[in-house]
């Protein structure tokens, strides 16, 4: 038998709301122990999963896995980016984007069973003034709809629907320049979603045609719509079909600028971030191979 593999699972204990109470005897009984050494760590404070992403490309461990939600994966990802130290995924969000599109399953033994394999695929990185991202960001309504779920005290897609209905009922259409590859563009928009995965999370499709490794983010603006249009605007969302909207316009772009006349909330792969109001996106292709 050869050298196990040495893999550390990171776990949010908060994410999704759910207690992660008996994940490690989970693992110690689905993982296979003959070709893996598992370590388990916990987060207690935001970056964390980060600075511990940090320590394990020190350290050289064989792959680290993310036991928690887009913004665990976020941390994580933006440690390993580039190191060739593969990425899993335990899905524990309340949206869990990036591993719905990659088919990562959201139950936990089957997605513990998944590592096993040590399969990886290769998932480009957005950069937005200096942070990664591998799943949306964007600013606009869908990023203050986050910055009020960080604060609300119901988790996962119910806790989101109200934040949602919290933001929608007072929010205002923002005025924006952009430049994209050059070509320059002004537009009051809605919200802007700039887009490596094609999903939000909870099957939720912003940029239905995006692709994790085709070099190349789409740009989703999504205009001012008559509130009566909404149904619609739901129905496209979860039925893959948002590009095909009135409201909705897609540019796929390398390098963007992104200035917003008036100072918004910004949100990084679901968390909310003050990135001042002009933001430079780029992308790195095939930045962080992902276990799935």
């Amino acid at each position: 038998m050869g050298k196990r593999k040495q893999i550390l699972f990171v776990i949010n204990p908060i994410s999704g709301g759910k207690r992660k109470t008996s994940f490690k005897k989970q693992v110690l009984d689905v993982l296979d122990l003959q070709k893996f050494d598992p370590t388990f760590q916990e987060t207690s404070y935001a970056n964390h999963a980060y600075e511990i992403g940090l320590r394990a490309v020190e350290e050289k461990y064989d792959a680290v896995i993310a036991v928690g939600g887009d913004g665990t994966i976020n941390e994580l990802g933006s440690a390993l980016a580039e190191s060739g130290i593969p990425l899993g995924i335990v899905p524990e969000g309340s949206g869990n984007g990036l591993a719905l599109y990659l088919g990562i399953p959201l139950n936990e033994t089957a997605a513990i069973r998944r590592i096993n394999r040590f399969e990886f695929v290769e998932v480009d990185c957005g950069t937005i003034n200096n942070r990664k991202f591998f799943n949306i960001a964007g600013l606009g309504f869908d990023a203050s709809v986050s910055e009020n779920f960080a604060n609300e005290n119901i988790r996962g897609p119910l806790g989101y629907l109200k934040s949602a209905i919290n933001v929608l009922s007072k929010y205002k259409p923002c005025d924006y320049k952009l430049w994209i590859d050059g070509k320059e563009y002004e537009r009051k928009a809605f919200m802007i979603s700039v887009a490596n995965s094609p999903q939000y999370g909870n099957n939720a499709y912003i940029a239905p045609q995006a692709s994790v490794n085709d070099g190349i983010l789409d740009v989703c603006i999504v205009h001012q719509f008559p509130m009566y249009i909404l149904p619609k605007m739901l129905f496209h969302l979860f039925n893959k079909s948002a590009d095909q909207s009135d409201y909705v316009e897609i540019i796929p772009g390398r390098n963007i600028k992104i200035e917003a006349i008036v100072k918004s909330v910004v949100h990084i792969d679901g968390e909310p971030v003050d990135l001042g109001s002009s933001l430079d996106i780029g992308i790195i292709p095939k930045a962080l191979k992902v276990i799935c």
